[in-house]
Formats: C-alpha cells, structure tokens, sequence
C-alpha cells in the first residue's frame, strides 16, 4: 500500500480562521482590524499584535498591494513545491498596511520590480483551500 506524501502547502482551517479560509474560496481576501487602535493585521490572529486588544472584527481587503521584497525559489525538495519550481516567494504590502507573504505568479522574472503594483488572485487546489497569491 503506498501513501501520499505529506502536504506542506495546504492550510489547516480551524473554527477561527474558516470565514477566512470561506472568503478566500469567493475570491476576497480577509483582513482583521482592530478597533482599539484602528490598525489592519495579516495574518489573523483573535487579538491585535500591535495593541494585544481582542476587539478585532474580519475585514474585506482591496486584494491591491505591492511588492516588498522577493526571491525565485529554482530548488524545493517538499511535495508539490518541486513540481513548481521556480516560483516566485514574496512579501508584499497590502493597500491597508500589513505585510504579507504570498507568491507571485503570471509574471516573468525580470519584470519584477520593488514597488510594483499587484492584486489579489487566488491558487484553488483540488482537496484544499484556495490561497492567496498576487500578479500584476
């Protein structure tokens, strides 16, 4: 009998993180903003990092950034990462103010470019949840 390797890519919804996990499946990305001190975090997380208030509601997100930073992953030995190579590993800067990593995708290499504008798409997998990923 042969098992499936590991997945590494594929989150773990939980009771929290399922209206996130449910918008992204609608193509919106969900933020959480704090009340307390008016600022927007990614990832979510039940308290603000910046002020430790727990008055935190979801928010729907633009789905604009750009990029911050990058590297072209060329080798990844963790299944299905090697069937992707080279992909694109990114943080980028969400319009509302946090940093997220993500990918980017449908864009070559040598186009890219810090303080590029991006959007939001999703990556849907069969068996998982559509995750977030960005392209000009």
């Amino acid at each position: 009998m042969t098992t499936a390797a590991p997945r590494f890519d594929l989150p773990e919804p939980d009771d929290f993180t399922r209206p996130y996990w449910d918008a992204a499946a609608e193509g919106h990305l969900l933020l959480r903003r704090c009340h307390a001190c008016g600022k927007a975090h990614h990832y979510p997380r039940e308290f603000c990092p910046r002020c430790w208030s727990e008055d935190v509601t979801w928010e729907r997100a633009s789905g604009r950034a750009t990029l911050y930073t990058w590297s072209v992953v060329h080798r990844n030995d963790l299944p299905p990462f090697g069937a992707r190579v080279p992909y694109t590993a990114a943080v980028v800067d969400l319009a509302e103010g946090p940093r997220m990593m993500t990918e980017i995708v449908d864009c070559a290499e040598s186009d890219l470019a810090i303080g590029m504008e991006l959007r939001v798409t999703f990556r849907h997998e069969e068996g998982g949840e559509a995750v977030p990923v960005f392209r000009p």
